[in-house]
């Protein structure tokens, strides 16, 4: 099919698994299980799960069941973080996929725990799903997945963000963060699809870690240069929130064309990325063109 019709098949589908590995909102704790939903369905672009199905699908050829429950942990964590994200205590923000954040819609205690329970319910999939063939593969997954979460990873980042406010980093130092907060679940939505199934040779590994690696802070400069330039109706989330933070970003550090050019570079790095891995990585390719033209 062509891309956008396997881009819709792939969101309804992760739609679907991520309606079931959810807790029913009429079971008890109820309320944590309505934020739980709320805050997982019936938003975002699926990105991290597309990510999962062009890797896995085209250069695994691991059975659509396993990538959709490896999609469904990337997608569980990555919607944890932005539960915690949006909370006070990190950015404050009211806004996120065009409906107001957990924290306002519910309350902050209610977000706290449906962030934490949502992590550990990534992990959880993963644990009673296989998605690779192997236990040696299955366990590595799990690795892959812990890491990016963690302190070398989205956490690492999150502190990182925190304490730049009002700093100025040079360009490693915005890199190093960003490669983090937002990169490394990229990465790993990548990498676990290289592993679904009997994965693939180390030799390809090694070309899509480097693609996942420049789509990863594609993604970041891409968002940063639309908060800089969309507006909140577009975004479905408060435009302009680093700026009124004062927050160091790719358009504050080189400037709005600077940016844009750097954007073009990752883009072009990440095709080269996959040269040799011939047709079967076409949706990648078109993966790292949906995310550097998206609008939102």
């Amino acid at each position: 099919m062509n891309f956008p019709d396997w881009l819709t098949y792939i969101q309804q589908r992760t739609e679907t698994a991520l309606h079931a590995v959810l807790p029913a909102a009429t079971l008890a704790p109820v309320r944590l299980h309505e934020a739980m939903r709320y805050a997982v369905l019936g938003g975002g672009k699926r990105i991290r799960a597309l990510l999962v199905h062009g890797t896995g699908g085209f250069l695994t050829h691991a059975g659509p069941e396993q990538l959709d429950h490896a999609a469904c942990a990337v997608e569980l964590t990555h919607a944890y973080s932005l539960i915690h994200d949006d909370l006070p205590c990190m950015d404050d923000d009211k806004l996120r996929r065009g409906k107001p954040t957990v924290h306002v819609e519910y309350d902050e205690a209610t977000a706290l725990l449906a962030g934490d329970a949502l992590q550990t319910l990534a992990f959880q999939v993963l644990a009673e799903h296989p998605v690779s063939a192997t236990a040696s593969g299955q366990l590595e997954t799990i690795q892959l997945l812990a890491q990016a979460a963690g302190s070398h990873g989205m956490a690492g980042g999150q502190a990182s963000d925190i304490a730049s406010a009002g700093c100025e980093l040079t360009r490693e130092e915005l890199e190093f963060m960003h490669v983090r907060k937002t990169g490394a679940l990229i990465r790993a939505a990548v990498l676990i699809g290289a592993r679904a199934g009997e994965g693939t040779n180390d030799v390809r590994r090694q070309r899509l870690d480097l693609y996942a690696k420049r789509i990863g802070l594609l993604y970041q400069v891409v968002d940063d240069i639309l908060d800089a330039t969309s507006d909140t109706a577009t975004l479905g989330k408060t435009a302009g929130k680093d700026a009124s933070h004062n927050k160091p970003t790719y358009v504050s550090l080189l400037g709005l064309p600077e940016a844009r050019r750097f954007a073009e570079d990752l883009l072009a790095e990440a095709h080269d990325a996959l040269t040799h891995l011939g047709e079967r990585a076409s949706r990648l390719h078109e993966l790292a063109d949906f995310i550097a033209h998206r609008t939102s």
